[in-house]
Formats: C-alpha cells, structure tokens, sequence
C-alpha cells in the first residue's frame, strides 16, 4: 500500500460529494472552496463562483504542508475576523505566488491556493478528529481543543483503537466511550465521528484529519482537511474519489521523467515507481518489489555510498514486457547522459526478492529490449551490470538477459535465488569502489 497525500481541496470536495451518503440529513455541510491554480483567472473566476464577492473569506496555500497560520500563510484578519473580501484575497494570491518561500529547509514558490468562506465561530466550538491506520487496527484521535495549538494540548488528545476485526456495532460502542468529557456535545460529537470513520473506510482513507472541526447547531464546517489515500485502491473507489491528484507537495516537483513513471503507474495494474536522488550518481537500480526497494537502497546506504545512489523505486506486480522497457528505458536514458567525473564505471544492479507470481523471463524480455537500444551509450560511460533475482520463470529470465548482455558487450554477473538477495550490492561496490 502507498499512502498519497491529497489538496485540502480534494479531500472536501470528496467528503461533500460523498455527504449525503454518509451524515445528512442529521448534519449539514455547505461545500464552497475554490481551488487557484497558475492557470487560474483571478479576475474572472467571481463569474463561475458569485459567492466569492457575496461573503467574507479565507485564503491559503494548498500544498501539502501545515502549520500555515504559524507560518503566516493564512488570510484573515485576526484584528477583525471574516473582514476579507475578494480584492484582497486576489491581491494576496497573486502577490505570494510570486514570492520565493522556504518551509522545512525546502524553497520554492506557492503556486496552488484555496479560497473559501469565513466562518465566524467562538474558540470552544474548535474540535479535533484525526484516522489512522495501524498494525494493530484503526486509531482514531478526539479531542475539544481543536486549532493551531492542538499539539501543545495533545495530553488532552483521547486515542482510542478499532481491531481490525471489529464490527461496525463494535467500533461505534468504542468511540461513544472514548469522547472527551471536555466537548460540550458528546452525543452528536459521537455521532459525527462514527459516521466520518465509515467515511473514512469506505473511501480507502491512510490518513484523515479535520482540525479545527467546528459544529454549530447541526451544521459542520472542516475549516481545515489533511488526507492521505491508499492509492492501491484506485480500481476499487477511483469513480468515487472523482477527478483526484496526487500532487508531490511543496519543494517536490516531479521531474519529467518521474512524471512520465507515474502516468505509467496510474495507467497500470502493476506498480511502477521512481524517484531522482542524485542524477549525477554513479550507482542505479532497477528493483522489483516495494519491499526490495527499501531493502536495496538500505543496503547501498549502509555501505556508505548514500551519496552515490542515483535513483529509488520499483517495478513490480507483474508488468507487461511494454511496461517494464518504458521503465528500464527511462532509467537508462538518466544513467548514459554524463560519464562519470572521475572517469569509474557506473553500476546497474538489477535485483528484487523471489517473486510470487512476476513472470521473471517476461519482464526480463523487456529489460533486454531496452538494452538493445542503450548499449552504445551503456558502453560510452561504462555501465557494469549484476543481476539477483528469482521467482517464476527465473533460470529462463537469467538465461537470457546473460546472453544478450554479453552479445551487446556489456559486462554483466547474474546470479539466482541461490544468492543472498543484498550481496550483490556488497560485490558490485566492493570490485567498483
């Protein structure tokens, strides 16, 4: 399973979508929020939305990150509450956008932001609601004091955790004892949160937070909204997430080549992953399996080459012959497009655990056919290539990938499940140091 964050935007406009399924008629939400984008018209997106000039609002970046009032990045004014209008959010839009920031040490530009109503509300309505998954079941988190200050009043945070294999009637039972004593409401707190955790199920949700939750009446406003989804379950609720990015958050734009693994991804049953470290590196993997990925670079790590490794990622869950090429294509044009400086061979270790079902000669088949289109530049920088890797189909994949490599004049080393799954990595470093 891959957590992937979400925009504050998509996880609203997935919960209103999905609200009366969930929690009406007993709570009501009034959905409206603008997502700004570079390629927004600020002057005439009032046209498509009339309520943008009609009420007082709130402005904010939206991109992945939080603490945004700590960090001053939320538009409102504390001197006198719900007192923006429009000019002035399209003023403060346009004005960070073209300022250079840094959150985390990571500098960029702010260049997606949100727009949405102010709701006047006293500090005691702000609650907290957080969803996990867990190893030993779901986790979920209730608290009354909601807001930017949540974390230096976690003592009074209430943890509670669902078996994985409770029932509904369980669950539900668990959260009505947990609640807090200090919400004013504990009934209908309860209530919201037992439906938001279905929610929260049922649409494949790693991680949800509302904080603050405020609650007036029967009516619920997530001022604020932090998802993750587990995005293995696209084919199972990808119609009902709707339209949904998985953006890579500030400071971490996706290079083109990255994008184009990720198209791939999204397009396919199997999992294709890459991830640029350091395109001036002299050690690149090709590994099958999200575990062996860990395991690999761990491994090259530890070793003391962190520095070296160029690339993280996988292709596994059985990819077509086409897929695995495009992906073995795209790592090889990266590798063959500098020698390296100080003139040692680079590395390409092809690795992976013993496969349950990855037809290992057919993926094989498609690494080969990319070698047939690289191996002039593989040569010009002096690629070494080693090999561990087993499962169905093995010995014939081995067979092969040898012999072609060798008809190429690439210098290779293949080895089988025999071998430790790591001890490549060891024996390719140790000859290439």
């Amino acid at each position: 399973m891959a957590q992937r964050g979400i925009r504050e935007y998509d996880g609203k406009r997935i919960l209103a979508e999905h609200w009366n399924e969930y929690f009406a008629p007993e709570f009501e939400y009034d959905f409206k929020s603008v997502l700004v984008t570079p390629q927004t018209d600020l002057d005439k997106l009032p046209e498509e939305y009339p309520w943008l000039r009609e009420l007082p609002l709130v402005a904010k970046p939206d991109m992945l990150f939080g603490k945004r009032g700590k960090l001053g990045l939320i538009l409102f004014k504390k001197e006198k509450p719900c007192d923006v209008d429009y000019e002035a959010a399209k003023e403060w839009i346009k004005k960070k956008m073209e300022e250079d920031v840094e959150i985390k040490g990571k500098k960029g530009k702010l260049t997606h932001f949100l727009i949405e109503p102010c709701v006047p509300h006293a500090q005691e309505d702000e609650y907290y609601v957080a969803m996990t998954l867990g190893q030993d079941g779901d986790h979920i988190f209730m608290s009354a004091f909601g807001g930017i200050d949540v974390e230096e009043n976690w003592d009074k945070v209430k943890e509670v955790v669902i078996p994985v294999l409770a029932t509904d009637e369980e669950a539900e039972k668990l959260i009505e004892e947990n609640v807090p004593e200090e919400i004013k409401d504990k009934e209908k707190y309860a209530d919201f949160v037992k439906r938001l955790y279905k929610f929260f199920k049922d649409m494949h949700f790693a991680y949800l937070e509302i904080n603050p939750l405020v609650m007036v009446g029967n009516k619920i406003y997530p001022l604020d909204f932090v998802g993750r989804l587990d995005d293995t379950a696209q084919f199972l609720v990808g119609r009902k997430w709707g339209e949904i990015e998985f953006p890579a958050g500030f400071g971490g734009e996706l290079t083109p080549e990255e994008k184009y693994i990720k198209e791939m991804d999204e397009k396919s049953g199997a999992s294709l992953k890459l991830t640029i470290l350091n395109p001036e590196g002299r050690i690149w993997t090709l590994v099958a399996g999200g575990g062996a990925s860990v395991v690999y670079a761990d491994t090259v790590a530890d070793l003391g080459y962190v520095n070296e490794l160029a690339n993280y990622g996988e292709y596994s869950g059985n990819p077509s012959r086409a897929e695995t090429r495009e992906y073995v294509k795209t790592v090889l044009d990266l590798m063959t497009r500098k020698k390296d400086p100080q003139g040692r061979p680079k590395i390409l270790i092809i690795g992976g655990a013993i496969a349950n079902f990855t037809d290992v000669a057919k993926t094989f088949d498609g690494i080969i056919d990319a070698f047939k289109e690289y191996a002039d530049k593989m040569k010009e920088v002096g690629v070494k290539i080693y090999v561990r890797r087993g499962g169905p189909n093995y010995e014939v994949g081995l067979a092969r990938i040898k012999k072609a490599a060798e008809e190429l004049g690439l210098p290779i080393e293949v080895y089988g499940p025999e071998t430790h799954i790591t001890a490549i990595v060891k024996k390719a470093l140790t000859e290439n140091p």
